[in-house]
Parts: structure tokens; C-alpha cells; sequence
């Protein structure tokens, strides 16, 4: 399949949408302390998103046609050793964990004259770890390097450069940090009006010849572990991926615009100051 050139209309309502996304995640760090439960986080953050009158993306998302078997919650958050697509629970947050947040939110910016059948919702995508209380330094170090892989990865997005690139930085960043196990069950993806779209954004080496150009919208999401790479999927809620080896995991995301001369961050928040929102690559 092709990969979208975003017109610049679209580009300003994803800008909108990213926006939110990440005053999602600058927004619930205060609550997410040891004590809250993963169902608490989730409601703050669907009540959030619904009064800035957008909904969250991921609520009932893979339903079949009768409205069965879709994602439980409106965010998702992965404790320790979940991999992605942790489902919030009573499960209560304790000194020492890590959790990845996971926030998509889609926005209609149509005209209110817009036939509903013709309205489009613009997402906004993003994640990022956060550390409860006195985190171990292996956890620590985990969540640091994951997160600089993301940014590795970034600093390679322009027009010219190959998607190919993305995993391969990735990789080398990891490879030379030391034992840690590269995700390749889950990838990054190409999003606007759809949450998920062309191209698979592989956090690897990877042989993806085809060049980035100007327009282009896509995730990088790079999901790292402290043991092997390889997961499991939980056969109960068919959501929630595990480790394979049961050692904790860390993942950081962002939505990015390729730009003439580099990429714009559509997702940066506030507290991010190794990264501009403009990057000239």
C-alpha cells in the first residue's frame, strides 16, 4: 500500500490532535504515584480527553461488527513486565514499578455543518514511561536507553532517508548499551484519519528501502526489553503482551511529521528539553 501525503489541512488538524495527546500524559504524572490503581489513571484520562471534546481512540477499538472483542479502556497501561497493551484494572501501582501510558486520542475539527458521514477524527499518538517511587537502577537504565533510542531514531527523519534507517539506529543504539532485547512483535505505524496506516515503522534492521518524504505522518515507538526481545500474548484478555522471560520492558512513542528539512514532533511535551518540536535533520 502506499504511504499518505498529508494535505496541509490535515497536517494542522493532526497538529490539534497531537497537541491533546500529549497534554494527556502532562496531565496525569501528578496522579500517577504508588496506591493509584491502573483503572483510576484510565478514568482521568477519558474524562480529560472527552472535556477537551475529543475520545479516546483505543475504547472498543478492534470490535467486530457487533461490538464484541474491542479494546476494555480508553488508555493503555503496561506495569513491568507487560510489553503493550496493558489493559487498566484494579491493579494498584507500588514503589519501584515502571509503566508505560499509552494515549490516542481522536478529534473531529469539522465544520458543524459537516454531514456526519462525511466527518473525519484526526489522532494524536504517544507514550512514555513512568518511574513509581524508588525505581531499581536497572530499571532506570532501561526506561533512559529506550527513550534515547527514540530520540536516535527521530534525529533521522527527512526527506531522503530511508524508513529502513529508523531500525537500524534503533538497533545500534541498543546494541551498544548492552544486553537488552529489541520488540519485534510490535512496530510503529503511519496514522491521520486512521489510527493505524502505512508504513510499519520496524524498530530493527530492516531492509524498508522506501524514502521518506515531506507530508508523511507515522509513529516511532520502540518497545525495548531487559531480557530477550520475544513476547507472549495473554490467551484470557487476547490484549496484553507479556515478556517471554518475565523481565520488565519499557517503551517510548511519539507521532512525527516529516518536515523539508527534518520533522516536526507533533507529540512534544513541555518537560522534553533534549528535542526541539522542529527538528532540522
Amino acid at each position: 500500500m502506499s504511504i499518505a501525503i498529508k494535505t496541509q489541512d490535515e497536517i494542522e488538524k493532526m497538529r490539534v490532535a497531537g497537541k491533546l495527546a500529549a497534554s494527556v500524559l502532562d496531565m496525569i504524572e501528578p496522579h500517577v504515584v504508588a496506591g493509584v490503581t491502573t483503572e483510576e489513571l484510565d478514568a482521568i484520562c477519558a474524562k480529560f480527553t472527552n472535556d477537551n471534546n475529543a475520545l479516546s481512540a483505543p475504547l472498543n477499538y478492534g470490535a467486530d461488527h457487533n461490538g464484541d472483542g474491542g479494546f476494555p479502556k480508553s488508555i493503555c497501561t503496561s506495569v513491568n513486565h507487560v510489553v503493550c497493551h496493558g489493559i487498566p484494572s484494579a491493579q494498584a501501582l507500588q514503589d519501584g514499578d515502571i509503566v508505560n501510558i499509552d494515549i490516542t486520542c481522536k478529534i473531529c475539527l469539522d465544520d458543524e455543518n459537516t454531514p456526519e458521514a462525511e466527518k473525519k477524527f484526526f489522532h494524536g499518538d504517544t507514550s512514555k514511561m513512568f518511574l513509581i517511587g524508588d525505581v531499581s537502577a536497572e530499571n532506570r537504565r532501561l526506561c533512559r536507553i529506550t527513550q534515547e533510542s527514540l530520540y536516535a531514531a527521530m534525529r533521522k527523519v527527512k526527506p531522503g532517508n530511508k524508513f529502513s534507517d529508523l531500525g537500524a539506529t534503533i538497533q545500534k543504539h541498543i546494541k551498544k548499551a548492552g544486553r537488552y532485547g529489541i520488540v519485534k512483535d510490535f512496530c510503529g505505524h503511519g496514522i491521520g484519519s486512521v489510527f493505524h496506516e502505512e508504513p510499519q515503522i520496524l524498530h530493527y534492521k530492516n531492509a524498508d528501502n522506501r524514502k521518506m518524504q515531506a507530508g508523511m505522518i507515522f509513529t516511532i515507538e520502540p518497545m525495548i526489553n531487559l531480557g530477550k526481545g520475544g513476547t507472549k500474548l495473554d490467551q484470557d484478555d487476547g490484549w496484553t503482551a507479556y515478556t517471554s522471560d518475565g523481565k520488565n520492558s519499557a517503551q517510548w512513542e511519539h507521532t512525527l511529521l516529516v518536515t523539508n528539512t527534518g520533522c516536526e514532533v507533533l507529540t512534544i511535551r513541555a518537560e522534553e528539553k533534549e528535542i526541539s518540536r522542529i527538528m532540522n535533520n
